[in-house]
């Protein structure tokens, strides 16, 4: 068992009146003028943007507002929003959206309070001592941002896609309303779902088999995830079962799942070029790299993907023979995958062949030309990268 601190210092305010609360909560962590920062029109069709900042209005609180955010949020957008806090003497950001947003906020709150090109911390080269405020009203549930450490931004110069964690950058409050998922397209609930399971997976697949109540605790949100997207798919209005997807989000990537074990993040930072070579989906780009990589690491830690195979998947246990229960429990998962409409290969991902000279490239990308690993229960270096790349394809 690995020693441990646990940290999730952000306030949640979950329900269908939730977001009545904003004004108060801007005010109770510090923010005098806002940066309402935002996606696409959906925000303002669905009415919410409006209602939000109708809210803030009427708490007396000025703000400005940028939108455009799009799916692997980019660096520009986040620069002109820096630039945009600066100018109008923003001190806190108000991210209105999913995963891409907040991640663009938190972006923007570390560049407002350093020196330098923002781009420095999520290259390694910096680390900030400050950043402004971050609050959060989620619409998308799938990243679990909203309770996270982490950002991801992509850099459109060379299509880099890099994320950057500090504790610093865990929003402040979030509000949380399932009603205002409803409308999600089922494309965009499966891979919200794929997701955040992939965020207790990467935590699930581990050399630290000694830590019971976070294994057993990732097992059982696993499993109520699986019959929730399923309820919702059938039924987008069904209020029960999106609340449990929303709050499924948050809990998966808030760290709790991972007390006392070591994260993996190998499938993560394996999309990440994917994403940003293609700018695909992020949750179904995982589900395309996942079962190439559980298949090629898997005699790592036998047990825990029979574990898997068994305790998540309903898969039965044949003792005689490990190695095929865990092989079964991954096809599991490629069926599962399928039967909520997300790939389990590049090819269906993209729609085409991947090239070698691709697969070369997301290679040497991902390797940080060649100089970084990747993983932990198996350290993955550039072959690695490329080999799983090819089983992929």
């Amino acid at each position: 068992m690995k020693d441990f601190k646990y940290y999730a210092p952000t306030e949640v305010v979950f329900g269908e009146q939730s977001e009545e609360q904003v004004a108060r909560l801007v005010k109770k962590y510090g923010g005098t003028k806002v940066l309402v920062h935002y996606g696409g029109k959906s925000a303002e069709r669905s009415g919410l943007l409006g209602k939000i900042c109708g809210l803030l209005t009427e708490g007396g609180i000025p703000f400005v507002s940028l939108g455009g955010v799009v799916p692997n949020p980019r660096l520009s957008l986040a620069k002109q929003g820096i630039e945009l806090c600066r100018k109008e003497g923003v001190d806190f950001i108000l991210a209105i959206g999913g995963g891409s947003v907040i991640d663009s906020a938190k972006c923007i709150a570390y560049g407002v309070c350093m020196e330098g090109d923002v781009w420095d911390l999520y290259l390694g080269n910096a680390t900030p001592t400050a950043m402004l405020p971050v609050g959060c009203v989620v619409t998308i549930p799938a990243a679990g941002s909203e309770m996270s450490e982490a950002s991801v931004i992509t850099n459109e110069d060379g299509d880099v896609k890099l994320g950057y964690s500090n504790n610093l950058s865990r929003p402040k409050f979030a509000i949380m309303n399932p009603r205002r998922t409803f409308t999600l397209p089922p494309y965009q609930t499966a891979a919200g779902v794929t997701d955040m399971m992939m965020h207790t997976m990467e935590r699930y697949f581990t050399k630290d088999d000694d830590m019971d109540f976070t294994t057993d605790v990732a097992e059982a949100m696993l499993r109520s995830i699986k019959t929730a997207v399923f309820a919702v798919l059938r039924n987008p209005e069904d209020y029960r079962y999106r609340a449990q997807i929303m709050w499924g989000g948050s809990l998966m990537h808030n760290g709790l799942t991972g007390c006392g074990v070591t994260d993996d993040w190998a499938t993560h930072q394996l999309e990440h070029e994917l994403s940003g070579m293609f700018d695909v989906t992020h949750g179904a780009g995982l589900a395309a790299i996942w079962p190439s990589w559980a298949r090629y690491v898997m005699n790592e830690n036998l047990p825990r993907f029979v574990r898997f195979a068994v305790n998540v998947m309903d898969v039965p246990n044949d003792f005689t023979d490990p190695e095929g229960t865990a092989l079964r429990g991954i096809e599991a998962m490629e069926r599962f995958y399928h039967a909520i409409g997300m790939p389990t290969t590049i090819r269906e991902l993209i729609g085409r062949d991947v090239t070698d000279d691709e697969i070369r490239e997301m290679a040497r990308k991902c390797s940080r030309d060649y100089t970084a690993t990747c993983g932990a229960l198996r350290v993955l270096h550039a072959d690695d990268m490329e080999a799983i790349y090819r089983m992929a394809r």
